[in-house]
């Protein structure tokens, strides 16, 4: 809901001396009177502001949007426009209070019914409403039906409405207003003019928090405003709930710690000190921190979503720098954020985020919060540590570590002692394509052999002696080679290639071979396959041996006479060809 600044608030009438009055929450105080009062819906501003310059009044309007932005403001002050009576006609131009403005605004006015579909979801409900339709106006220009969550009426009282709603009589208007568009049926909708009013952005929240503030002698810090803004959600009405709350907890000062205590808020700075914790490793200090906040009356599941959030932020930095500038943001939080998404991979990120969900789902199931606050972020610190996928072929290739999960992850492996030769018997991790599998020793088989391959036409030859015919054909036609290095193969997949098998052959060369193998599929083309290789290799020896002075002469001897064959022992061992034979020596 969007409140107002105008001289009508700040100067309210006149009262009797010594009468008590009673007070007036700021959200129903500081209501709109005017559309210009209105803050962030200016798109249907302007548009009603057209509709009634030109005369096109809709005979039906749907307000929706979350809770406060103004729904059932806005459809008294759409009520008030049409029955405004300092103007001949429908005016959204409304400068003073006129003859029914008063009641319209204050929902006492007798030809503006307001209807809470809450409590009244019937279909007798609305025939009665039906029934009052056809009479005309007491007092105003038109009759006005304003039904607040329309979406809570029954199938039966929608289908009961539909026919006036269609075809109202000329001093008849309607307004629904909803939370819930989705639970209006269609039918409703095709005959209303809707409206999606905005959630209000936190920084023009927190301007309007703070002329109110002043308004009502109150002074507020920065950040006290922007945690308010922050956890109103974009409605005004519960910022303005909020600011409310703050001035009875805090008095005519509001500070940000003052709000921080009360709405059981973390401040945003240790978050930040939390989560370069657990993304250095450090689960001891991660711990440390949890229980210090806790102890200064922290909620755990208040402080894993604020981590979140910051997760988020970062990531969205890493990606989009620009979002630095950012109001909604403290000075700390945009500073210390982009230089941690300078330095953290977007591997680890993506991955303390799913967690993060994961762990915010067993928080609401747990039976002790802050045990299972703790867990989840022993399990982030000993996750950030973790290599991603490319680190890992890089780590099986023996090449140099480039890229850090985190910024202190990196120094935490070098820094952990070599492993001993017994860890060998502990299940290991190969990789197919974005897949891990997890093989376990008591799938390899007994007596395994130690090799060594330069090429895949190696490992090919390799399975081929193993006597597992169909998967080398299956090698020989799918795959293409594309780096071959100790315990390491990536490799390319032709289309149509079986499923599975990159962990197939990841499987049999471990069984065979005694050692770890690690086959990756890659994104680059890789060489053609080893199928393909020989046949382009057969074509060019034909080509070759037609072009031969002798083969030339024998062809023009005996016409017609076909080559049928050329063989080449060195280039041309042992791979099938399609019909399954062998191209021998």
């Amino acid at each position: 809901m969007s409140l107002p600044v105008n001289d009508a608030m700040e100067n309210p009438p006149e009262t009797v001396v010594g009468e008590a009055q009673p007070y007036r929450v700021l959200a129903r105080k500081y209501r709109p009177k005017t559309f210009d009062d209105l803050i962030g819906q200016g798109a249907m501003v302007k548009t009603l502001a057209n509709a009634f310059a030109t005369g096109r009044i809709a005979q039906a309007y749907m307000l929706t949007g979350v809770r406060g932005v103004g729904k059932t403001t806005t459809a008294r002050l759409i009520a008030r426009a049409l029955n405004y009576a300092r103007a001949d006609a429908p005016s959204m131009h409304m400068p003073e209070l006129a003859e029914h403005c008063e009641a319209i605004l204050e929902s006492r006015h007798v030809d503006v019914i307001e209807m809470d579909a809450a409590s009244r979801t019937g279909v007798d409900d609305v025939r009665e409403l039906i029934e009052s339709v056809r009479y005309r106006p007491v007092m105003a220009r038109y009759k006005v039906y304003i039904i607040d969550e329309v979406h809570m009426l029954s199938k039966q009282a929608f289908n009961a409405l539909l026919k006036t709603l269609e075809e109202p009589p000329p001093h008849v208007k309607f307004i629904f207003a909803t939370t819930e568009i989705r639970k209006v049926p269609v039918t409703v909708l095709s005959r209303c003019q809707r409206f999606d009013l905005r959630r209000l952005d936190a920084a023009a929240l927190m301007s309007h928090l703070s002329r109110i503030a002043s308004l009502e002698d109150v002074t507020a810090e920065e950040e006290a405003l922007r945690m308010i803004a922050r956890a109103a959600e974009g409605s005004v009405r519960d910022g303005l709930s909020l600011l409310d709350q703050a001035i009875a907890h805090a008095g005519s000062k509001i500070t940000a710690d003052a709000v921080q205590s009360m709405l059981g808020l973390v401040d945003r700075a240790r978050v930040i000190d939390l989560f370069e914790a657990v993304m250095a490793g450090d689960a001891a200090r991660a711990l440390e921190e949890l229980e210090t906040q806790y102890a200064q009356g922290a909620d755990p599941q208040n402080l894993l979503t604020d981590l979140a959030d910051f997760v988020h932020w970062v990531t969205r930095l890493k990606i989009v720098p620009s979002a630095g500038a950012d109001p909604d943001r403290s000075q700390a939080e945009r500073e210390r954020g982009t230089k941690l998404a300078q330095v953290l991979s977007m591997a680890s990120l993506t991955r303390a985020w799913q967690m993060l969900l994961k762990g915010l789902t067993e928080l609401r199931e747990a039976p002790d919060v802050l045990a299972a606050a703790e867990m989840l972020l022993i399990r982030l610190s000993y996750g950030a540590s973790l290599p991603s996928t490319d680190e890992l072929m890089k780590l099986a290739a023996g090449a140099p570590e480039e890229v850090s999960s985190s910024p202190k992850a990196l120094e935490h492996r070098k820094s952990e002692p070599p492993r001993a030769p017994a860890e060998a018997s502990a299940p290991s991790l190969q990789t197919q394509g974005s897949l891990a599998i997890d093989r376990s020793p008591t799938d390899q088989q007994s007596s395994p052999e130690a090799q060594t391959f330069r090429h895949f036409r190696d490992v090919v030859a390799f399975i081929g002696d193993k006597r597992d015919i169909k998967f080398k054909g299956d090698l020989e036609r799918y795959v293409r080679p594309v780096r071959v290095a100790k315990g390491t193969l990536e490799i390319a997949l032709e289309e149509g290639a079986p499923a599975g098998l990159p962990g197939e052959l990841a499987r049999k060369l471990e069984a065979w071979t005694g050692e770890r193998w690690m086959v990756s599929v890659s994104s680059e083309l890789g060489e053609p396959p080893l199928r393909q290789q020989a046949r382009a290799l057969r074509d060019s020896k034909f080509l070759e041996a037609r072009k031969h002075p002798v083969v030339k002469a024998v062809l023009e001897k005996f016409p017609g006479a076909e080559i049928s064959d050329v063989r080449d022992p060195d280039l041309l061992t042992g791979l099938t060809d399609p019909q399954g034979s062998s191209e021998t020596d």
